[in-house]
């Protein structure tokens, strides 16, 4: 990928993420009013952290996750303009997978489909392709900053486009391969999806390689600020993990403090990695 072509990368996402902004922000005036009633076939989220210590502090709210979907998507439209701001000029192989990571955060604004649906009848068929959009969203940015530490542990960058098919490859697989119950759905507005056990496994493993590698990227290359990238990945995807899951005032809590200081420290320490070469 040349650097004209990321830059055109860089415009259409800004360009897709002020769509998601402006969908948000107008939706809000008709979803917000809807959250008193929603509560019927909705169960809280069931994974190991919500389940064992924020369901047994902090009660639900609906209006707790939608800040949290305001959060992730504002982050993302500020953040994916920020990014091309600062490397406009400057030849980063892993920034492109950093920046599909940014821009996968206004995605999130697909579960506003569940409140909506409360307004509008409108058939299952959409709320099970949204919610398949949505899950490929998800597993894209994962795939991608995994991709990302292979390419600061030196893979070559005119494979990028190549890394590019296989992450979608691979997201495909996933999205397609998972069953999906569009007849319920859990207190963070994510429907109930099937084998949720073992991929909350599979993402809690590559996160730890994707931390992992960078780690391993600052021996290879004899840089520190690898090592500083794999701990601001790791705040990155804490505050991910609290913006997708949770169904409490945690969420836009932490996912406004860890996220954008975590995208931040990462495109900092890539920027001046970069800067001079």
């Amino acid at each position: 990928m040349t650097l004209s072509e990321r830059n055109t990368f860089f415009k259409v996402g800004i360009a897709f993420c002020a769509v998601c902004a402006v969908v948000m922000l107008t939706a809000s005036f008709f979803i917000v009013p809807v959250y008193e009633t929603l509560d019927e076939n909705s169960r809280r989220p069931a994974d190991f952290f919500q389940f064992f210590v924020v369901n047994k502090i902090l009660q639900p709210n609906y209006y707790a996750v939608h800040a949290s979907l305001c959060i992730s998507v504002l982050f993302s439209l500020v953040g994916i303009i920020l990014i091309h701001f600062f490397f406009e000029q400057t030849s980063a192989p892993e920034i492109p997978f950093i920046a599909v990571f940014t821009i996968s955060l206004s995605f999130e604004v697909f579960r506003l489909i569940l409140p909506l649906r409360q307004l509008y009848d409108f058939p299952s068929f959409y709320l099970l392709t949204v919610s398949r959009v949505l899950l490929f969203a998800r597993y894209f940015s994962i795939f991608s900053l995994f991709a990302a530490s292979v390419c600061a542990a030196g893979l070559e960058v005119q494979k990028s486009l190549n890394i590019f098919l296989f992450v979608t490859a691979a997201s495909l697989i996933v999205t397609f391969g998972v069953p999906i119950d569009i007849q319920s759905w859990d207190t963070s507005l994510n429907l109930i999806n099937g084998y949720t056990g073992g991929f909350k496994l599979i993402e809690g493993v590559a996160f730890i390689i994707i931390v992992l590698s960078f780690f391993v990227a600052a021996n290879i290359r004899g840089s520190k600020e690898y090592r500083q990238i794999g701990l601001g990945i790791l705040l990155a995807l804490v505050g991910r993990y609290f913006l997708i899951n949770a169904d409490s005032w945690i969420g836009p809590s932490a996912g406004i403090l860890f996220l954008p200081f975590g995208v931040w420290f990462v495109c900092s320490k890539l920027h001046k990695i970069h800067l001079w070469l």
